[in-house]
């Protein structure tokens, strides 16, 4: 068997860090876009809270708790909120709201809080700000959006507005988003762009989040791009994204361009970013090009990090 290393020179190109918008801001103390970010959100909330004051309301309630049921007389949602504002022609007002669902059968599905709401006359209620949704077991999703309705009826939550998402170690901006109250799952639709915090930036759409059973699991069966700081990989059949362990999956063809010229071609790439690596992996045949080299093998093994490229197997190379 034939084994093949070369290592590549390239300059070094000081990473730009991409910062989460949403984040745990006490652990982060040190990190300006973030605190920046707190204290719009927090400044945005008080002027909220000012305008309600300065609009004549019909009616103030502290402490509003109300129980919605359905034509069947079972308990859809309790919905409570610190402060209860109605007014004339506008829609009921609430701040910092909890909302918990109940499923079919009586048990306690998805609880949601939120920093400001709306009820509208048909009764729908709409989330804005700051939003997190405890699903039925546990799991946690932390998202900022200008719009997100509960339909307890169907038992969707719903989001047709931009959403930014607090995924582990990144934060994803989607088109909007979708959740059923009974699982541990989200889509995120239309176009979605992933921070990570690493720096690296990923493209794709209609992205699949799960965190049953403790697991960070992000897939979308669309065209996906990654951007990390010397390279550029295309992906033709989507990508399969497990936080816990810091692996990606590329499907189907992929085309690794890096910032010196050179090009890999390869398929189900694996992109290894644990232990604050970056290595690329592939067991299908790959093509390897420079401007001095064309190069052949089975499979693949590059360190994004030390610049070193080992093709395994078969290899065949011609070098001008």
């Amino acid at each position: 068997m034939s084994c093949l290393h070369i290592t590549m020179k390239l300059l070094r190109i000081k990473p730009i860090c991409r910062v989460s918008l949403i984040a745990i801001l006490w652990l982060f103390q040190d990190n300006i876009a973030k605190i920046s970010m707190f204290q719009k959100n927090t400044q945005q909330f008080d002027s909220i809270k000012e305008e309600m004051k300065d609009i004549a309301y019909l009616e103030k309630i502290d402490n509003f708790l109300i129980k919605e049921y359905s034509k069947e007389q079972l308990l859809l949602h309790i919905l409570e909120a610190d402060t209860y504002y109605s007014y004339k022609n506008s829609p009921v007002q609430l701040l910092n709201i909890k909302l918990t669902t109940y499923d079919e059968v009586g048990e306690k599905g998805v609880v949601l809080t939120s920093n400001r709401a709306e009820i509208l006359k048909s009764g729908e209620i709409f989330f804005n700000g700051e939003i997190n949704i405890q699903s039925k077991n546990g799991a946690l999703h932390e998202i900022n959006t200008e719009s997100l309705i509960v339909l307890s009826n169907s038992g969707q939550i719903k989001s047709n507005r931009e959403v930014a998402y607090l995924g582990e170690n990144a934060i994803i901006h989607a088109q909007g988003m979708e959740m059923n109250n009974n699982d541990d799952t989200m889509s995120l639709v239309g176009d979605v762009i992933i921070e990570q915090d690493l720096g690296g930036v990923i493209e794709s759409r209609n992205l699949f989040i799960s965190h049953a059973n403790g697991e960070k699991h992000y897939e979308s069966k669309e065209r996906t791009i990654y951007r990390s700081i010397d390279n550029t990989i295309n992906a033709e059949m989507g990508m399969d994204l497990d936080m816990n362990e810091n692996l990606m999956k590329l499907l189907g063809k992929v085309q690794v361009l890096n910032s010196s010229g050179s090009t890999m071609n390869s398929y189900n790439l694996i992109v290894d970013q644990s232990n604050g690596g970056e290595v690329y992996k592939s067991n299908d045949a790959t093509h390897y090009q420079t401007k001095v080299s064309d190069i052949r093998a089975k499979r693949m093994h590059y360190d994004a990090k030390t610049k070193k490229v080992e093709l395994m197997g078969g290899v065949l190379g011609v070098y001008e």
